[in-house]
């Protein structure tokens, strides 16, 4: 008998928590006060680590930062001061290191996100936030997910990740949860 959804979301959950028993907090503290201190922050990422990415900058701009999705009309140039934060789970995507180059070039700080903390991009990046998940780069073989297929195991600890970071920094600068609805949009 296959099992049930209950049993498949118990073990996709369970990879998923899996992943924070070895996330660093020195890097999840080095982000958040990245975050807090830079004049604007542009995010990126490719696929459905890119989706994860915009979540992440709609949840900093409804903290108050000033928050942009790069690839959007309205994202300003970065410079000295300001933070690119970009996703690479299995390591590098060629324009992940693309904008890392020019991000870098401007004078603003990069962090990556990514679960290959030796890859390309993580070379460059002045901070690191490692989330040791299954992507696309080790999905096959004996150690790989009955569950979670391709880089959703990633994916989904990006998405919990993110709220965390983001409760980390509503504590450090006293943001309620009122103050974070009030800049919701009301165009839905």
């Amino acid at each position: 008998m296959p099992l049930s959804v209950a049993q498949l979301a118990r073990q996709a959950c369970d990879e998923i928590a899996a992943t924070f028993q070895n996330v660093d907090e020195t890097q999840v503290d080095a982000v958040v006060a990245a975050l807090i201190g830079a004049r604007r922050v542009a995010l990126y990422g490719v696929g459905r680590e890119g989706l994860m990415m915009r979540a992440l900058t709609m949840r900093l701009y409804h903290a108050g930062l000033d928050a942009h999705s790069v690839g959007d009309m309205s994202t300003p140039p970065l410079g000295a001061g300001d933070l690119f934060v970009t996703s690479a789970g299995p390591g590098d995507f060629s324009t992940v290191s693309a904008l890392i180059c020019t991000a870098k070039a401007a004078g603003a700080q990069v962090a990556v996100v990514t679960a290959q903390p030796d890859g390309a991009a993580a070379i460059f990046a002045d901070l690191l936030l490692t989330l040791p998940a299954q992507t696309m780069l080790n999905d096959t073989g004996p150690g790989a997910s009955a569950v979670l297929s391709m880089g959703s195991a990633f994916e989904g600890a990006q998405y919990v990740m993110f709220e965390l970071l983001l409760l980390r920094l509503r504590e450090r600068l006293g943001i309620s949860a009122e103050a974070m609805r009030a800049r919701h949009t009301n165009l839905e």
